[in-house]
């Protein structure tokens, strides 16, 4: 059976391909998409979401809108790698569905309740606010979901800061009740993610697919590649987002460590840095585990194998 997963994104160019590898992925069930503020404001990033949606061919599937703003602090965006709009670079098509009515956090709720225990993963692959206000809305979500595989933190460094990274330091508290919550949580930080890196043998076979979504994801990386270079000086972009993907996919695309794992939420220069506590095995009733290796040709593959199977849904 496949994965039933809810994806939680602020597409951002490495989320419209992480929602592309769950769409193409014959593994992966979508059972819900919603959005969060981050790569861009809320209207932005949904908008991207239901642009994106056209392109993979995506239908039969809600979509919710979701929070505007973190739990408690000013709400911070990243145009400097995504643009203003969050997703620059390609001409998005008008999305041919709305939103669902009920909001990205009721939406949460409700699929997950709705759905036998156990079989929900949740993929945030953004800001964790709509997974906290979830988790504490309805706390009975906690133990019906399988896992939270996320995007974001790093044991080794950040890249918002020295310590700290995006997804993470923009709403710090909802990552504090995400990591302290008892369901299991796989962090897949940038440890990992800084080494899935669209190098130009990458973007080759990306362009061989020949289809309308492999042309519009060389965009993205087009894009994207231009303003890593210049804000961070990477020669060949890093796709975070779509790492999660994989990962629930297939486990052996990355080196998993079972380890305590908190958020600073006070210090004045590591506020949102992840402490992952590696100095001894993991107690018997650790639930949070950190990824620390990764496995970037298998992970490659499953991304050319996804848009492959994607193919062309408006020819």
């Amino acid at each position: 059976m496949p994965r039933r997963i809810i994806l939680d994104c602020d597409p951002g160019h490495d989320d419209a391909i992480a929602l592309l590898l769950a769409h193409g992925n014959p593994d992966i069930e979508l059972a819900a998409v919603t959005t969060v503020m981050g790569n861009a404001g809320i209207e932005n990033v949904t908008r991207n979401a239901l642009s994106v949606a056209r392109i993979a061919g995506i239908t039969g599937v809600p979509f919710a809108r979701g929070s505007a703003r973190p739990l408690v602090r000013t709400v911070e965006y990243a145009p400097d790698i995504h643009g203003d709009s969050g997703l620059d670079g390609p001409v998005l098509p008008e999305p041919t569905f709305d939103v669902d009515p009920r909001g990205a956090v009721q939406l949460i709720i409700d699929t997950i309740m709705e759905s036998e225990p156990g079989t929900i993963t949740l993929v945030p692959t953004g800001a964790l606010t709509n997974i906290a206000l979830a988790a504490r809305l309805e706390p009975r979500i906690v133990s019906r979901v399988r896992e939270v595989v996320l995007m974001g933190g790093g044991v080794h460094g950040g890249n918002w800061s020295p310590t700290s990274e995006f997804n993470i330091v923009i709403d710090p508290e909802a990552a504090h009740i995400v990591f302290n919550e008892s369901w299991p949580v796989t962090m897949v930080g940038i440890d990992v993610t800084h080494q899935a890196l669209a190098t130009p043998e990458v973007r080759e076979r990306i362009a061989a697919v020949g289809t309308k979504p492999s042309v519009f994801v060389g965009e993205l990386l087009d894009f994207f590649g231009a303003t890593y270079l210049e804000a961070q000086g990477f020669t060949s972009p890093p796709v975070h987002d779509p790492v999660a993907v994989a990962y629930i996919i297939d486990s052996e695309v990355l080196k998993v460590v079972k380890a305590p794992l908190d958020v600073e939420l006070s210090g004045s220069l590591t506020l949102g840095m992840t402490v992952a506590d590696l100095r001894r095995p993991a107690p018997a009733d650790c639930t949070t585990q950190v990824a620390l290796g990764i496995d970037e040709n298998r992970f490659w593959d499953l991304v050319v194998d996804a848009l492959e199977r994607i193919c062309d849904p408006e020819a």
